[in-house]
């Protein structure tokens, strides 16, 4: 029998972690074809999500798929992402949390299209630990989310778990 990945019992402890601070968890999602996002929402084939309970309904994580229904625009949406595709979970107002890695299934033809029409964008060194971004994707939520946290211009090391 495979054995059970340890990724999903570690997005249900960080989520535990941040609600028992009073954070707010976020998580990254790589967007794929088996991904259920508004797609409108979606930049360079990712997404950040809202999973606190007062900005979800019927959260669950289970240790294949994290469901929930969202508004985006005062609209209720259902949303499935496949654990495989976290890319990482972190609280909000800190930015400490847990990355993962996770295998991208673009197809190589339509993410040379991407990179060639998205070029990454030029980082600058973080000013203050509340700078913001016109982040998309937080249901209803006026104010915008950090991005995943960036330190002198690079994200922070954390420790890659399967």
């Amino acid at each position: 029998m495979p054995e059970t990945s340890t990724k999903p019992y570690l997005i249900r402890a960080i989520y535990e972690w941040c609600t028992d601070n009073g954070f707010t968890p976020y998580i990254a999602v790589f967007v794929d074809t088996n991904t259920n996002v508004p797609r409108e929402f979606v930049k360079n084939n990712e997404i950040v999500l809202n999973v606190s309970f007062d900005a979800t309904s019927g959260l669950d994580m289970g240790n294949e798929w994290i469901t929930f229904s969202a508004r985006f625009g005062g609209i209720s949406r259902k949303i499935d992402v496949p654990v495989e595709n976290v890319l990482a979970i972190y609280a909000r107002e800190n930015g400490q949390g847990m990355a993962f890695p996770v295998e991208r299934s673009v197809p190589e033809t339509q993410a040379a299209t991407e990179r060639e029409n998205n070029p990454p964008p030029k980082l600058a060194p973080v000013e203050s630990e509340t700078s913001t971004s016109a982040e998309q994707g937080a249901p209803d939520d006026d104010e915008t989310p950090p991005p995943v946290p960036r330190i002198g211009g690079k994200k922070p090391s954390l420790k890659v778990v399967k």
